[in-house]
């Protein structure tokens, strides 16, 4: 699988499971060790996810669910 293929793999992954469990929030460095990313990776698929609306980074800067409707 080439690098775009399996970044988009990721995406598709962690937003399967922030909508399976809707009230699950996470840190990066959470992530960084439940998917198995290096730092990098972790960032650039949260930036990506907030941007897109799929997470938000709360108060606390944990990354949940997006707003519904964003």
């Amino acid at each position: 699988m080439h690098l775009q293929g399996e970044f988009m793999m990721w995406l598709m992954r962690v937003e399967a499971e922030f909508r399976e469990m809707p009230g699950m929030q996470l840190t990066e460095t959470q992530m960084q060790r439940l998917w198995g990313f290096d730092r990098p990776t972790c960032d650039a698929v949260v930036q990506t996810l907030v941007t897109r609306g799929v997470l938000r980074e709360t108060p606390t800067h944990r990354y949940a669910l997006g707003t519904p409707g964003r």
